[in-house]
């Protein structure tokens, strides 16, 4: 090979002519046997748009693609049509006839480029034609927008063509001073990335006509040392024309924060195609590496020119890359990732050499890949599975993420861990960073329920054509049966000694897997083993219909704006019963069951539960699958509440979109309704307050569901009973409490609980034989019941009513009194009807006046404090006459008894009822409220009327 020395400084001289122009030479000769092969590597379709495309832009010719009008900037300096250009052009239109250019002033675009991978290794079928479309400086803006439609017409023809054109408009000054407008390339990232793009224009551009690129010319050491300086004596003592040369500027430093924004970057795209962006991340990570003494790709390519080198292969932009790669992977002895590294770049080159040549000969690219693979030590097998990956399945395709997954959470951490060391804040927002690491983080990092993507842009297709579903047997010690897929139509035994694609504790999950990932599609076979499941044929194939049809509208990729927020649901799936028989042990007897009580959550006489197991699938904002299995005794209540504990906190966010799907053997329809019925009940309830209650009744358990904070609480309650306590808590707060339709049916709470108000005293009753059971629901909806003797509604109510006019007297005597507003409780009485033990079916408003007293009545009043120690005491006053604890100790109720008995004049033992209670309350407690009083008054009078049947 000739070789040529390198450039030289001549102290008496200056500069070498003769070695400046050969090496302006040597680049033109690398240039164009680059051209060459970029058209060669073209259909023959797109050829055309590589050749005419200089042309196109030195003229405007009304009949040629791309005109847009007489006065549209046309022109590249210096530009001569090639005869083979001249005959492309008549081939489009006969009519054109060239005509040169008048005047230097009549060349405002100085130079048209090509960068990628068109004329390397790398090139293919479906390589985008990027170009740099480089204009005179202070173009007008009227000017540029023509251009810019010009170049956008070029590219409508470059694409009628199946030639993927993209042109970009530069000023070079601005460009040198790092200002630029958006992308410069298809895949570029924007203008974080300044010297790492003209780094890549360097090694990569083909020049197409115009000015040649100054930098050619400039040595290395001077590059490093004194760019400005030396350019400027080329140009002053006019070593070279101004007027041939373009000056993009140089790369003596690369600022650290551009190794983030483009390593960024490259993980971004990588996330989707993991082998088009492991090449470039490698490449930056090996440049950041060598930070601040970075050796760029495009330093050595002009070393290698300087130094008289001019064979294509050795100056190929791609085949510096991977040489670099290698000899930085080999000295770490990263040999994981330098397979990695050569699996990436012989799938780039996509020529596949297990196979012969469609042409019937060898391409350059063909040959080159063969010696490499060869010396790599890659067999006939290695060839074979790789030039097969458009058919790789599930076992290839898991391997290889693994691998892919690995290097590119490698280079993430390699990243953040750059960027401390190098402070880089300042050039890099950390918020850039920890968006990608959302976007990795949702794309491959593994957890609890989440269904894993196994095919990140691997390969084309997953789906098998049979694949054979089966339940397992019981392993050692569980109680539950696992599911496993098989490829192909397989018996259950042939199962026992095929590995499965895929093995999961619950069905749903299998499924959704096999939904994410495409192992299933219309076309698939399926032959079902469903062990001891209810599972049939019909309920499967519903179940994948099911699946297909929901999470179609998930986004190839996830906007940015939407990683800035916690992942939210987007979508959910709600599969009841799948694989289960709710009414089991009657299908088994044969036994149908018909009843007037079809609620599936109290079916029938026995009141079962058909809401047996619920499988939830969800979607969320981030692109990510989950599944979440609920089951037993509360999983539709569970389920209720991680549903709702996952909504977005912002009211203005929108709802997931939810479906509820039941395939079971019986009752499917049924079930489905009621459970849709519930989550739209329970979403009214939760979304209309901020704090509520909400009462389920599933069997003859009843379950409530609070709000608080924001979350949504369960408390499951064992019966009535356990109800009515739990309704007598203390309520630090209004609440509001709303009833599912099927729950306390034919029960006088199911009647009451619905009618709680704010600031409102409401009180029932219903009879009981001789006694009747009250009920009052306070001001701050918290209920409180009592079994009373019955004799008329006159003798239940008037001493309670008395009761509730002293305190609230008491209570609001402590309130300031507004000039607009007097504080009122109001106090409402209703009758529960019919009587017990009948079912409660309405209840009935009742007036409840206390008549005028000629006679007063005899008033017990009680007045409670406490010790120091926290002891209450008790003050009783009985028409007046004080019985404190003080004086009687123990035996005061007893005192109080025999009192209230000898003013009796028949001295009947009927009961006794307080009629004023007074609590101690101190200045900045909040003030008890009216169960407070109720609860303290039914204590007080239980121990009076007990001390009655004592004396």
């Amino acid at each position: 090979m000739t070789r040529f020395p390198d450039l030289q400084l001549d102290d008496d001289e200056g500069i070498d002519r003769k070695a400046l122009k050969q090496v302006r030479a040597r680049f033109l000769t690398i240039n164009t046997g680059r051209l060459v092969r970029a058209l060669e590597g073209l259909p023959s379709r797109q050829q055309p748009v590589l050749t005419l495309l200089p042309l196109l832009l030195h003229v405007n010719h009304p009949l040629l693609p791309g005109y847009v009008s007489a006065n549209t900037p046309a022109g590249l300096t210096g530009f001569e049509p090639a005869d083979e250009q001249l005959a492309e052009a008549r081939r489009l239109t006969r009519s054109f006839v060239y005509k040169p250019a008048r005047t230097h002033r009549d060349e405002p675009l100085h130079g048209l480029y090509l960068m990628g991978s068109l004329g390397t290794l790398t090139q293919a079928d479906s390589s985008d034609l990027d170009m740099w479309l480089c204009h005179a400086p202070g173009m007008s803006a009227q000017a540029l927008s023509e251009l810019q439609r010009k170049c956008a017409l070029l590219e409508t023809w470059a694409a009628s063509l199946n030639a993927e054109l993209h042109i970009f408009l530069i000023d070079a000054d601005q460009f040198r001073l790092g200002q630029r407008p958006g992308l410069l390339t298809s895949d570029d990232c924007g203008t974080a990335q300044h010297f790492l793009l003209l780094d890549e224009f360097y090694r990569t551009a083909i020049w197409l006509g115009g000015r040649t690129p100054l930098w050619w010319q400039v040595p290395v050491a001077q590059e490093e040392s004194d760019y400005e300086g030396f350019t400027q004596r080329l140009l002053n003592h006019r070593f070279i024309k101004a007027r041939e040369v373009l000056d993009l500027g140089h790369i003596d430093h690369i600022p650290a924060g551009e190794y983030i924004g483009a390593g960024l970057w490259q993980l971004f795209k990588g996330i989707g195609s993991p082998y088009k962006s492991v090449l470039k991340l490698m490449v930056t990570e090996l440049y950041a590496c060598e930070h601040p003494h970075t050796i760029t790709l495009s330093r050595r390519l002009k070393q290698l020119v300087h130094a008289g080198v001019t064979d294509l292969d050795r100056v190929d932009p791609y085949m510096l890359a991977y040489q670099r790669l290698e000899e930085y992977l080999l000295l770490r002895g990263d040999h994981d990732r330098l397979e990695l590294v050569r699996r990436c770049l012989y799938l780039k080159v996509g020529k596949p050499l297990s196979r012969p040549p469609r042409q019937g000969r060898k391409s350059w690219q063909r040959l080159r890949m063969e010696k490499l693979t060869q010396s790599w030590g890659w067999d006939e097998h290695m060839l074979r599975k790789l030039d097969e990956r458009q058919g790789w399945k599930v076992d290839d395709v898991s391997a290889e993420r693994r691998i892919l997954v690995n290097a590119l959470t490698h280079s993430y951490r390699f990243l953040a861990q750059f960027a401390q060391q190098q402070q880089v804040e300042s050039h890099l927002n950390p918020r850039d960073l920890n968006i990608l690491g959302r976007r990795l983080y949702a794309a491959f990092e593994r957890k609890a329920g989440k269904i894993d993507f196994i095919n990140p842009g691997i390969a084309p297709d997953l789906a098998e054509e049979f694949v054979t579903l089966v339940q397992e047997e019981r392993p050692f010690g569980e109680r539950r049966r696992p599911w496993s897929l098989h490829r192909g139509n397989l018996t259950t035994e042939e199962c026992h000694s095929h590995s499965p694609l895929k093995r999961t504790w619950e069905l749903a999950e299998l499924l959704a897997w096999c939904r994410h990932n495409g192992i299933i599609d219309n076309a698939t076979r399926l032959t079902l083993h469903s062990g001891e499941s209810d599972l049939t044929v019909f309920e499967l194939n519903n179940l994948i219909q099911s699946l297909q049809q929901s999470f179609t509208d998930r986004p190839d990729t996830v906007p940015e704006a939407v990683l800035l927020s916690p992942a939210a649901p987007r979508e959910v799936l709600l599969l009841i019963n799948v694989g289960v028989d709710p009414l089991y042990q009657h299908s088994q007897r044969n036994v149908y069951l018909t009843s007037d009580r079809i609620d599936a959550l109290g079916y029938a006489g026995m009141r079962e539960n058909l809401v047996l197991t619920l499988d939830q699938i969800t979607l969320n904002s981030w692109n990510e699958l989950h599944v979440n299995r609920f089951e037993g005794a509360n999983a539709l209540l569970d389920c209720l509440c991680a549903y709702f504990n996952s909504l977005p906190s912002s009211e203005s966010e929108p709802l997931p979109r939810l479906t509820i799907r039941s395939f079971c053997r019986n009752r499917a329809p049924l079930i489905v309704e009621r459970v849709e019925a519930v989550f739209e009940e329970v979403r009214t309830a939760m979304l209309r307050e901020h704090r509520t209650r909400y009462l389920l009744q599933i069997q003859q358990r009843f379950h409530m569901l609070d709000r608080r904070d924001g979350k949504l609480n369960h408390t499951p309650l064992a019966d009535r009973d356990s109800l009515l306590m739990h309704l007598s808590a203390l309520q630090q707060e209004w609440t509001p409490l709303s009833l599912d339709p099927h729950a306390l049916e034919g029960d006088e709470l199911g009647l009451i609980l619905p009618l709680g108000r704010m600031g409102s005293i409401q009180v029932f009753y219903r009879q009981e034989s001789e006694t009747a059971r009250v009920y009052v629901l306070d001001e701050r909806n918290t209920l409180w019941s009592q079994r009373l003797p019955f004799h008329d509604e006159h003798t239940l109510l008037a001493p309670l009513q008395r009761f509730l006019n002293s305190i609230h007297r008491r209570q609001s005597a402590q309130v300031p009194i507004e000039a607009d507003r007097i504080p009122r409780v109001e106090m409402h009485y209703f009758q529960v009807l019919p009587p017990a033990p009948q079912r409660a079916q309405h209840l009935e408003r009742r007036q409840v006046n206390l008549p005028l007293e000629t006679v007063p009545y005899y008033a017990v009043q009680a007045i409670v404090t406490a010790t120091k120690t926290g002891r209450r005491l008790v003050t009783l006053y009985c028409d007046h006459r004080e019985f404190s604890e003080l004086e009687y100790g123990p035996l005061l109720y007893r005192e109080v008894a025999r009192h209230i008995l000898a003013r009796r004049r028949t001295g009947e033992r009927y009961r006794c009822y307080l009629t004023d209670l007074d609590l101690l309350h101190l200045p900045g407690e909040p003030r008890p409220h009216t169960l407070a009083y109720l609860t303290l008054k039914a204590e007080l009078e239980d121990a009076l009327n007990q001390a009655f049947e004592a004396v």
